[in-house]
């Protein structure tokens, strides 16, 4: 018996999506080993930061069922929190100015 999964991976300016057929009991590293996934990564030029189902970070181990979609994520070009705080200090800046 086998199962279809889906392997997404998205860019700022583009988005891909592979639907595979994999044999039951398969990996989300299985999965990230079908030739398509390993092409399109090469092809992205970066490694992933990590992958997860359904946007729940696992493991290459993790167990995958009919129907399930898999995210690789890439690295943030800068961390949220910083981001956030630098823009709080440029609008009391402003403010202040006024």
């Amino acid at each position: 018996m086998n199962i279809r999964v889906q392997v997404v991976y998205a860019l700022p300016q583009r988005q891909w999506i592979a639907s595979l057929e994999l044999a039951d009991g398969a990996t989300v590293g299985d999965a990230l080993d079908a030739d398509s996934v390993r092409r399109t990564m090469a092809d992205a030029g970066s490694e992933p930061a990590g992958v997860g189902v359904w946007g729940r970070v696992v493991g290459t181990g993790h167990r995958l069922r009919d129907g399930d979609r898999v995210e690789i994520y890439r690295m943030l070009r800068a961390d949220p929190k910083s981001a956030r705080r630098q823009r709080a200090r440029m609008r009391a800046a402003r403010r202040d100015r006024l």
